[in-house]
C-alpha cells in the first residue's frame, strides 16, 4: 500500500537566522581556511576582517545639510540647477526641500525618473511626505491625481506632455521639474529622450538636474545654457560619505576582499577558484565516447 503525498512526515524546516548579514556570519568563519597555503590563509582572514570592520548602523545625530546641498536650493530660485554627487550623498534631499518650499507657495513641480518602478517607489514616498492629495503620477500604466501640485512621472511621459503642449499650443503646468538620474542624458538609447525634455522645457520653468558623479559636468552644463538661454550653476558635492568595500563572495560563503594590499586585484580568488574546479573535476571525471 503505497502512502498518499499528503500523508508523507515533513521535514523540519530550518530557522532562517535573523539580522544583517554581518551579524549573522561570524568573520572568522567566513575567512575559515579554504588552502593549504598558511599565508594565503592569513592574508585573507586579515582581508576579511578589514573588510568587515566598522559595518553596521551609523549612530543617530541631528541631521545638517551639506554645503553643496544649501548651494544648490540657493541657487534655483534664479537660476537652472546641475546637482553631480555620489550615490547616497543627498541629492534628493534637495529635491524634497525645494519641492517643500514650492508647495508653501502655492505653486507646482514635476519630479521626473528614467523608470516607472523608480516613479512609483517616489509616488508612495512623496505621498506619505507631502499628503497623497497633493501628489500625483503619470506613467503609461497610471495616472492618479493629475491635477496636485506635485507629479511624479518618467521621464518619457513629460516629454510627451511638452510634445502636447506644443502641438495644442498650450504650456505644462509647472514651476520646476527635477531630472533625476540626468546622467541618462550620455545613454545611447535613450539618451535624446532627456535631450528634448531639456530643450522644449520653457525658460520660466526653472530646472533641477540631479546626477550621479560624472565628467564633463560644465561642459553639460554649457550646452543646457546654450539650448534654453539660461544661466546653470554646477553644484558638486565632496567626497562619498559612505565608503564603498569591494567583495568575493563564493558560491560555498567564502569571502575575500576583491583587492589586495596593494590595491590591485586579489589573485588569491583565482586560485581559490582554480582549486574548487579541479576539486569538481576529480570528482565528477568527464567520460570519454
Amino acid at each position: 500500500m503505497t502512502r498518499n503525498r499528503k500523508d508523507r512526515p515533513r521535514k523540519p524546516q530550518k530557522k532562517r537566522p535573523e539580522g544583517h548579514f554581518y551579524e549573522r556570519f561570524d568573520k572568522r568563519k567566513l575567512a575559515a581556511p579554504s588552502s593549504v597555503d598558511p599565508v594565503r590563509n592569513k592574508r585573507r582572514v586579515e582581508g576579511v576582517e578589514k573588510l568587515l570592520s566598522g559595518i553596521g548602523v551609523p549612530e543617530s545625530r541631528p541631521f545638517k545639510p551639506d554645503a553643496f546641498q544649501l548651494e544648490a536650493l540657493a541657487a534655483i530660485d534664479t537660476e537652472d540647477v546641475l546637482v553631480t554627487a555620489p550615490t547616497g550623498s543627498g541629492k534628493t534631499w534637495i529635491a524634497r526641500e525645494e519641492i517643500r518650499r514650492l508647495l508653501a507657495a502655492g505653486k507646482k513641480a514635476w519630479y521626473t525618473t528614467p523608470l516607472k518602478a523608480l516613479t512609483n517607489s517616489k509616488y508612495a514616498e512623496f505621498s506619505e511626505e507631502f499628503g497623497a492629495e497633493n501628489v500625483g503620477i503619470l506613467t503609461g500604466d497610471r495616472k492618479e491625481n493629475f491635477d496636485a501640485p506635485l507629479i511624479v512621472g518618467t521621464t518619457e511621459i513629460y516629454r510627451n506632455q511638452l510634445f502636447d503642449a506644443l502641438r495644442t499650443g498650450s504650456e505644462v503646468e509647472t514651476d520646476l521639474v527635477i531630472l533625476d538620474e540626468a546622467h541618462y542624458l550620455a545613454d545611447e538609447d535613450r539618451g535624446h529622450v532627456w535631450e528634448e525634455a531639456i530643450i522644449l522645457s520653457p525658460k520660466r520653468i526653472r530646472l533641477l538636474l540631479l546626477s550621479a558623479t560624472v565628467g564633463g559636468a560644465e561642459e553639460f552644463a554649457d550646452w543646457i545654457e546654450q539650448v534654453r538661454e539660461t544661466k546653470v550653476r554646477v553644484v558638486k558635492a565632496g567626497p562619498r560619505p559612505v565608503e564603498l568595500r569591494a567583495a568575493y563572495l563564493s558560491s560555498e560563503l567564502d569571502l575575500y576582499p576583491l583587492f589586495g594590499p596593494d590595491g590591485g586585484y586579489n589573485r588569491d580568488i583565482d586560485a581559490a577558484e582554480r582549486k574548487k574546479t579541479d576539486a569538481a573535476r576529480r570528482r565528477f571525471p568527464r567520460r570519454r565516447r
